[in-house]
């Protein structure tokens, strides 16, 4: 706050102090309209009343059905589970930062950011950002940290709402409640994200509002699947009494076949008959709302996840839980961008703003794994195109592995055999090819006939060493394929055989170089 007298928001315009220094505005209040208790539309639900709740709430008063989506995420098991799935997959993913450019005061700019984001403010409010996916639309208020160094978030605090209502002229932009009216959101204070599942008001595209007519009629389904069970889960009790049985003998009696189990008793007297109809296929009929819950569930599955295979067992469950699993990254990189469009121009741009002043371009905030090649393709690609010329720096490679560079005097494992140096001819040759390049005598048949047998000497040495290897895996080796397999683990150093023809071809080119300065000298 020091640095600057006015502060400038991205948009060049002064900024009002109170966004930084005033208290928070969206708080609960204990007895005005921001209350933290909420009511239950859940309770008794029906189709008329669930229809009515939607019609509200496209017409602008979205309050009970926010209160209906909270019921349902928080009765519903399979709801709750796979809605919570979808919101941590995308809260975990990994957040950049990508500079403008390469320009010094960008790389600043992004360096800033990126300094907040270790602080985890906004790794700790990503999963309440993603509740618009249920709800539509969620806002988290901003408490700024004014320091005399930076100014940057210190919290993001995530803020119901049902303590917000829409505009009443395109019924789609959230307001404040307040005791008797509602306002529009402070410009620099609030981050409000949309999740849109289809085109529309916002408060319509929702997943709730979908998933609630799955719930109701789920309900009604587990509700008679209930009485079912209770009405033929336990036997039913009869017990018998005399004709001559006093009031206080049958209530004896009727104590006695109430207390063994459940409701399900009777008590008559001997004289009469009472006929149960016996239900034959009992668990076959208990299948029916099994059957019914469980299709229910797959919807749900569908609609939040795009696919069933990673929440239900299914028949050839592998294969077809490898095709699914990409429908849900699908929707996994459709909310990171998602998310990554509203914090952009809300956070990143105001963070900077608020620092370096207006920027004509800001850094770019990215949520999401990279689009990489597997890492087995790209050791293959290395192993066919890296001998016919392909270079790239091990840098990128360490990185795409998650490797750092090695540091100095780390134990090592790995690396590539040290390049053998060519050598050096020997001093006697050395020797000789000046004397040749100075047109001198033609060197002594002795000392070219010592040299080509030293060099005899050192080939052939250099080959028995390889050859010796190669015979100790044939006379070891219990059969031919043993053989082979060990033969393609043998790991022969060719160096010293190198070294010897190196050796022999310099010899044989200044002997070359010898005769033909004799043919010249007429020798």
């Amino acid at each position: 706050m020091a640095r600057y007298s006015t502060i400038l928001g991205p948009d060049g315009k002064p900024i009002d102090k109170s966004e930084f220094y005033g208290e928070q505005r969206a708080t609960p209040t204990l007895t005005g309209v921001r209350s933290p208790i909420s009511g239950h539309p859940a309770d008794g639900l029906t189709p008329a009343r669930l229809a009515a709740i939607h019609r509200a709430a496209a017409s602008g008063d979205a309050l009970a059905y926010l209160e209906l989506a909270e019921d349902i995420e928080e009765r519903d098991l399979h709801y709750a589970a796979v809605l919570g799935t979808r919101k941590r997959q995308v809260s975990q993913l990994p957040v950049t930062v990508e500079a403008a450019s390469d320009a010094p005061e960008h790389i600043a700019h992004a360096d800033l950011v990126r300094d907040w984001l270790k602080e985890g403010v906004l790794d700790a409010a990503l999963f309440d950002l993603f509740d618009a996916i249920g709800k539509g639309f969620s806002v988290l208020e901003i408490e700024w940290s004014s320091d005399p160094k930076k100014i940057v978030p210190a919290a993001l605090q995530w803020r119901d709402p049902r303590w917000f209502e829409f505009d009443d002229l395109t019924l789609d932009q959230p307001m404040l409640r307040e005791a008797s009216t509602k306002t529009e959101l402070g410009s620099h204070r609030f981050i409000l994200h949309r999740h849109k599942s289809k085109s529309g008001l916002t408060i319509r595209s929702g997943l709730a509002r979908v998933a609630s007519w799955a719930w109701m009629y789920k309900a009604f389904t587990l509700r008679d699947w209930a009485i079912f069970v209770q009405n033929y889960g336990t036997p039913v009790r009869i017990g018998r009494y005399d004709g001559g049985a006093t009031e206080a003998e049958k209530d004896i009696l009727w104590q006695a076949v109430a207390n063994i189990a459940g409701d399900c008793a009777a008590i008559i007297p001997k004289s009469m008959d009472l006929q149960f109809i016996e239900l034959k296929n009992a668990a076959t009929s208990a299948e029916v709302y099994e059957k019914r819950a469980d299709w229910m569930d797959r919807q749900i599955s569908k609609l939040v996840l795009g696919q069933t295979a990673t929440t239900d067992a299914i028949a050839g469950g592998h294969a077809v839980g490898k095709e699914h699993r990409l429908v849900q990254e699908d929707l996994e990189r459709a909310d990171a961008k998602a998310a990554s469009a509203t914090l952009a121009p809300q956070l990143v741009h105001r963070i900077v703003a608020f620092n370096f002043g207006p920027q004509d371009v800001y850094p770019k905030l990215l949520i999401g794994r990279p689009d990489e090649l597997p890492i087995g393709d790209i050791v293959n690609a290395l192993d066919k195109l890296g001998p016919q010329g392909l270079t790239i720096e091990a840098s990128q490679i360490r990185d795409r592995l998650g490797f750092t560079e090695a540091a100095e005097g780390a134990e090592l494992i790995g690396g590539r055999p040290a390049a053998v140096t060519p050598p050096q001819p020997a001093p006697q040759l050395q020797s000789l090819q000046r004397r040749l390049s100075l047109h001198g005598a033609r060197p002594p048949t002795d000392l070219v006939e010592r040299l080509s047998e030293r060099l005899a000497l050192d080939a052939h040495g250099a080959l028995a060493g390889l050859v010796d290897e190669v015979r100790q895996v044939f006379e070891t080796a219990p059969d031919l394929h043993a053989a082979a397999e060990a033969l393609a683990k043998l790991d022969l150093s060719p160096d010293q055989f190198a070294l010897a023809m190196q050796r022999g071809m310099a010899l044989a080119h200044l002997v070359g170089q010898s005769a033909v300065l004799d043919e010249i000298e007429g020798r």
